[in-house]
C-alpha cells in the first residue's frame, strides 16, 4: 500500500529493509519484505523500537496531516458552496477533513470568539435615582398634607404601618394546597416561596421548607430551587443566560440531525440518503460559523453591526448556491425548496430555542 502524498516522511530509519517483518504488528496480517504499509490496516511495516524523534515526527506528521486537508477543505467550503458535501457523498473523502470534526473545531472557534466579545450594559443609575426623587416628592407632598388638613391624616399611610406592610408576607399550610386545582396550587405555592426567600434569603431549600413547614419532597425542594433562581434572575439576568449560552453548541448539534429529517422528506423523491442530507447539513453549519465567528471579530474592530449584517447575505446566497450545486435542480425549484426550508429552519429553531430554555432553567 502506497502512502498518502499528503502526509509528510515521518523518519527514513523507520522504512528501511533491516527493519522490515512479514507480519504486521498490529492485526497479524502477513506481509512481503517490499511493503512498506501493511494492506490490511495502513500501518507503517516497521519493527523498529520507538526513539524519541521518532515520537515527535509521528506527532508532527499528524497534525500537519490534519492542516492540509484543514485549509484545503476550508477553501472548498467557503469559495465552492455544495461542492464539499457532493465529493464527500461520491467518495472523494481523503483529501477533505472528516465534516463532523470539522465542524466541531468551527464551533469552538466560534463560540470562544463570541463568549470574548464585550457587550454593552444598560445603565440603571438614573432609574434608581429618579425612583429615589418620586419617592421623596411623595414623602414630601404627604408632610405637607398631613401638616395643612390634619383632620384626614389619618386617611394617609403612617411609617409604622408601611414598615409594617413591607414585612408582612403571604403564606399558606401545605395541607391548603392539596385542596386546590394544579394551577391554583402551583401559583399559590409560588407566592408563598418567593414571600419566604425575599423575607429570608434563605438559598438552602430543606432550611426553608423547614421554616415553613413544608414537607422536604424531592418536588418541593426543586420547586424552592427554581424559585430563588428566578429572584436571582431577576437582579442578574447574566447568571442564567451565560448558562444557557454555554449549552448552545450542544443544542445545536443536536438540532442539526432533527433539521436534516426535513431536508430529506423535503427531497423524498430524490436519490439522498438521510446520512447525506446531514453531512450537507453539518458542512453549511460549518460555513455559518466560519463567516459569523469572521463578522464578530470585524464588529468588535469596527464596533458597529454593520460585519454581520453583511455576512447574513453573504451566507443566504451561499445557502442558495449550495442546494442547487449539492441536489442538481433548476432555480425555481431550489429557490421555492430554499424559501420552504428556511421557513421550516426558523419554526424549528423557534421551538427548539423555547424548549432549550426551559430544560436549562430546569436544571439549572
Amino acid at each position: 500500500m502506497q502512502r498518502d502524498k499528503s502526509l509528510p516522511a515521518i523518519s527514513k530509519e523507520r522504512h528501511k529493509l533491516k527493519y522490515r517483518s512479514t507480519e504486521c504488528r498490529n492485526c497479524y496480517h502477513p506481509l512481503d519484505i517490499s511493503d512498506q504499509y501493511c494492506p490490511n490496516c495502513s500501518q507503517l511495516n516497521s519493527t523498529k523500537k520507538l526513539a524519541f524523534n521518532d515520537f515527535f515526527n509521528e506527532f508532527f506528521a499528524g497534525i500537519f496531516a490534519y492542516d492540509s486537508r484543514f485549509y484545503r477543505t476550508l477553501g472548498v467550503l467557503l469559495f465552492k458552496p455544495g461542492k464539499i458535501s457532493k465529493d464527500y457523498i461520491e467518495g472523494k473523502r481523503v483529501r477533505y477533513a472528516n465534516p463532523y470534526r470539522f465542524y466541531l473545531s468551527a464551533s469552538i472557534i466560534f463560540f470562544l470568539l463570541w463568549s470574548l466579545t464585550p457587550e454593552v450594559e444598560p445603565s440603571i443609575e438614573l432609574d434608581s435615582e429618579a425612583t429615589r426623587e418620586q419617592q421623596t416628592n411623595t414623602d414630601s407632598i404627604a408632610a405637607v398634607v398631613r401638616k395643612e388638613n390634619p383632620e384626614i391624616s389619618f386617611l394617609l399611610p403612617q411609617a409604622d404601618t408601611l414598615k409594617e406592610a413591607a414585612t408582612t408576607h403571604f403564606y399558606m399550610p401545605e395541607n391548603a394546597l392539596d385542596t386546590m386545582g394544579f394551577f391554583k396550587s402551583f401559583s399559590t405555592r409560588y407566592q408563598v416561596f418567593s414571600d419566604h426567600y425575599e423575607k429570608t434569603e434563605t438559598r438552602n431549600p430543606q432550611v426553608a421548607l423547614d421554616s415553613l413547614n413544608y414537607s422536604k419532597s424531592r418536588y418541593n425542594q426543586w420547586y424552592y430551587k427554581k424559585v430563588v433562581d428566578i429572584e436571582m434572575f431577576g437582579s442578574d439576568s447574566d447568571l442564567f443566560w451565560n448558562y444557557f449560552y454555554s449549552k448552545l453548541p450542544f443544542i445545536i448539534f443536536f438540532y442539526l440531525p432533527v433539521f436534516a429529517l426535513f431536508i430529506w422528506l423535503l427531497y423524498l423523491r430524490r436519490p439522498f440518503t438521510y446520512m447525506e442530507h446531514l453531512i450537507f447539513a453539518f458542512h453549511n453549519q460549518t460555513t455559518w460559523f466560519v463567516l459569523f465567528g469572521l463578522a464578530i471579530g470585524l464588529n468588535s474592530i469596527f464596533n458597529n453591526t454593520l460585519p454581520s449584517w453583511i455576512a447574513t447575505f453573504i451566507f443566504c446566497f451561499y445557502l442558495y448556491k449550495a442546494f442547487r450545486k449539492f441536489y442538481g435542480q433548476g432555480r425555481v425549484k431550489t429557490l421555492l425548496k430554499f424559501i420552504i426550508i428556511n421557513i421550516i429552519f426558523f419554526i424549528l429553531a423557534f421551538i427548539a430555542a423555547v424548549f432549550s430554555v426551559l430544560a436549562s432553567f430546569a436544571i439549572y
